[in-house]
């Protein structure tokens, strides 16, 4: 069982910036990929990023490359999603997930096992 927990979510201006943070509580990260997905009300959850166990490999979906950055602290203890340049659409509640596709870079929901409780994110015009 892993525990996760998301933080740094809130209100910001559009063009602004948020860091999220999700922290695996009572363990580390080291046999796990780590994923970010978001899911906007009224509308199905969706990829934004993820990183290998050992953060040589990352992806990102097209709607946020260039402005989000996945990284994981050296420890493996954290995984953080910088974000900027902040749209409105970016708008959700975000969640990080494990997968124990240690070595890829899940983008399916259905290849992590386990899930935060979710941080808002939202981005006022």
């Amino acid at each position: 069982q892993v525990h996760l927990v998301e933080s740094g979510g809130g209100l910001v201006q559009a063009g602004g910036s948020l860091r999220l943070s999700c922290a695996a509580s009572g363990r580390t990260f080291s046999n796990y990929a780590v994923g970010w997905f978001r899911q906007a009300e009224g509308k199905e959850r969706e990829f934004v990023t993820a990183i290998s166990w050992n953060g040589g490999g990352t992806s990102y979906a097209d709607s946020v490359k260039g402005r989000f950055t996945i990284s994981r602290d050296k420890a493996k203890t954290t995984v953080f999603l910088q974000m900027n340049s902040l749209r409105p659409e970016d708008t959700a509640v975000y969640y990080c997930a494990t997968s124990r596709r240690v070595y890829s870079t899940p983008v399916i929901s259905s290849e992590y096992d386990y899930w935060g409780q979710g941080t808002q994110v939202t981005v006022s015009s």
